[in-house]
């Protein structure tokens, strides 16, 4: 199974991470601290301390989404010949069992 945006979230999960760091965001500047923001939030405190340091570095600007993690390095015709390749590949081994033996009909 192949997975939206190369196994990461959907465009409109992205951009509710991203309301929810730049709401973190805008607590940092008010001086709240992490735990009453992570509680807040339904997010780990770890999230929420890389978020502040990012902040930090970079003010709100540092918390917006960059998009998918990584891009698929195929195509979606590669994607399409390496499902071939896959079914081709499960017909001609359907009747081996072992190594190399066939069973069923005489070959």
């Amino acid at each position: 199974m192949r997975y939206a945006q190369g196994g990461g979230l959907t465009a409109e999960r992205r951009r509710f991470r991203e309301t929810i760091r730049y709401e973190a965001g805008e607590r940092f500047g008010r001086g709240e601290r992490t735990a009453v923001i992570a509680r807040d939030l339904w997010v780990g405190e770890r999230s929420v301390e890389r978020w502040r340091r990012a902040w930090r570095e970079g003010g709100m600007a540092a918390l917006a989404s960059v998009g998918p993690p990584k891009l698929p390095k195929l195509s979606d015709g590669q994607f399409g010949e390496l499902d071939q390749e896959l079914v081709w590949d499960r017909l001609c081994t359907a009747g081996r069992t072992g190594v190399g033996l066939w069973v069923g009909s005489e070959h």
